[in-house]
């Protein structure tokens, strides 16, 4: 429609260079760090989501994760930890790290705009007392996800201000949007999903670990 595809393609580091002629702030440069420092841990212990984004034989996957504040394990100032809780047993995340380790990050905290960029290497580890760590009430995930850190730094408020992510005024409803069921449904045509949405909530409160 719009010749997206042909015409208009930027494919060079010298066309990047014309299409965004101002030079990088020192500062964007200057906060990023390969060490987890005092002020940049309380990033992540205030954090109850991320996503993590690996690569694969079949190409990229981006997961999310989340639960209370401090989940994500800091083993020191170069290592964190995240603990791989039930989903829905895909494990795209989980198989692209045996193939390759590199992972990049991205930390929310819900009424705060900026957040926190991490790249590293990382590897599964069973080791049990990681593994009892992140116990809730007995159960503990089958793996967690170790990421030794390559390189850690904020990114600034704009994206989320522009979003008005944490704003409950523009908060979507989520009857006027497609359910989990319809979801599905939109590409399994056989698929209940009246049942499949009547028996969510309840599955989800019982399988959270």
């Amino acid at each position: 429609m719009w010749g997206i595809m042909s015409n208009h393609k930027v494919t060079s580091q010298e066309h990047i260079d014309e299409i965004y002629p101002r030079k990088v702030a020192a500062t964007s440069w200057d906060k990023e760090t390969p060490i987890l420092n005092a002020t940049y841990r309380k990033l992540i212990e205030a954090s109850p989501f991320l996503t993590i984004s690996s690569l694969g034989p079949e190409g990229m996957d981006c997961s999310p994760r989340g639960d209370e504040p401090g989940f994500v394990r800091i083993l020191d100032d170069r290592t964190i930890a995240i603990p791989d809780r039930r989903g829905n047993n895909r494990l795209d995340t989980i198989r692209n790290i045996v193939g390759d380790e590199r992972v990049a990050l991205l930390f929310l905290i819900p009424g705060v705009n900026e957040t926190l960029r991490v790249n590293g290497r990382a590897h599964i580890s069973i080791n049990p007392e990681l593994l009892a760590s992140f116990s809730v009430d007995g159960i503990l995930p089958a793996c967690a996800i170790a990421i030794e850190i390559d390189t850690i730094y904020f990114q600034c408020a704009r994206a989320l201000k522009r979003a008005g992510l944490w704003n409950v005024e523009t908060q979507v409803d989520p009857k006027t949007l497609p359910s989990a069921g319809e979801l599905v449904r939109s590409v399994v045509d056989a698929f209940d999903a009246e049942e499949y949405d009547a028996a969510l909530p309840k599955r989800q409160e019982e399988t959270l670990y």
